[in-house]
């Protein structure tokens, strides 16, 4: 399939060479090999054709686990985990190890990766999210350092990055994994911000896939949300796309990590496969 995929790919590979893309992967799609191979697989075809690749990772089902086995339940408002410091130090300890597992993983693939985990690099400026109750380390993005991310790119490296995120007071802030990669995406000056979900895209309606919105203006999108018709865990993508594209970054992308070679067909092919979001 990628085969057929790249005979008609020339003029997007022209067209990209040497751009930046930065992905974002997480969830469920973490812990399915098969799944993970094919999304890999994508990510080293774009590095093996000369498009600059920058991918971020998530790992909420690795954290999860990694709490119960220390004995601690998680516990969600909104959607989000409530993080006292214990858990902003187990989210930092869960995520620095998907992080080595992508690394391992990408170094099996022969291809040169660097593990950047901001506790170690001092990546991402956390500070407090607004509102949050006393106690809780759930952080938003002060500032991204992107001097480490941008050496393993001219090593011609592919940088994988964990979002913990590295306060001012030096303690560790779990910060939403879209909203981090969007921050690096912009300050990185992205061509594209592309995030793997569940889902194929932004649907019209989320029970019918065929109801699958290919292309999005910025306004159109706001809409939505408003209207209620982007609702529930498609927000914080769709919003952290938006703010993305306010900072510049040229085209966000959703699109299904489920579907094998989903990154090639959205990118270098004329339909996609999942949304595209656009000023």
């Amino acid at each position: 399939m990628r085969e057929e995929i790249l005979k008609g790919a020339s003029k997007y590979i022209e067209k990209f060479k040497d751009k930046l893309f930065v992905i974002k992967y997480g969830g469920s799609m973490l812990d399915d090999e098969h799944i993970s191979d094919s999304i890999l697989d994508d990510i080293i075809c774009f590095h093996h054709n000369g498009i600059k690749v920058v991918l971020v990772h998530g790992g909420g089902s690795a954290i999860t686990r990694l709490m119960k086995e220390k004995g601690k339940e998680p516990e969600f408002v909104n959607g989000l985990r409530i993080t006292d410091e214990e858990t902003a130090n187990i989210v930092d300890e869960a995520l620095s190890q998907v992080n080595r597992g992508l690394i391992q993983r990408i170094q099996a693939k022969a291809v040169s990766c660097e593990s950047i985990v901001s506790r170690e690099k001092l990546t991402i400026k956390a500070k407090l999210k607004p509102n949050v109750p006393e106690g809780d380390f759930l952080g938003d993005v002060l500032s991204v350092d992107t001097a480490h991310i941008d050496k393993a790119i001219q090593a011609n490296a592919i940088p994988v990055v964990s979002p913990v995120g590295v306060g001012n007071d030096k303690r560790l802030y779990n910060i939403n994994a879209d909203v981090a990669a969007a921050e690096i995406a912009q300050s990185l000056e992205a061509e594209k911000f592309i995030m793997l979900t569940n889902v194929k895209g932004v649907m019209k309606d989320k029970n019918n896939e065929d109801s699958l919105l290919s292309s999005l203006k910025e306004e159109e999108a706001k809409s939505l949300i408003g209207e209620g018709i982007i609702e529930s865990g498609m927000i914080p993508k769709v919003e952290a796309g938006i703010s993305a594209l306010d900072k510049g970054v040229k085209k966000v992308h959703i699109i299904s990590g489920r579907i094998p070679h989903s990154l090639l067909i959205e990118v270098f092919t004329d339909e996609g496969i999942g949304t595209e979001i656009v000023r």
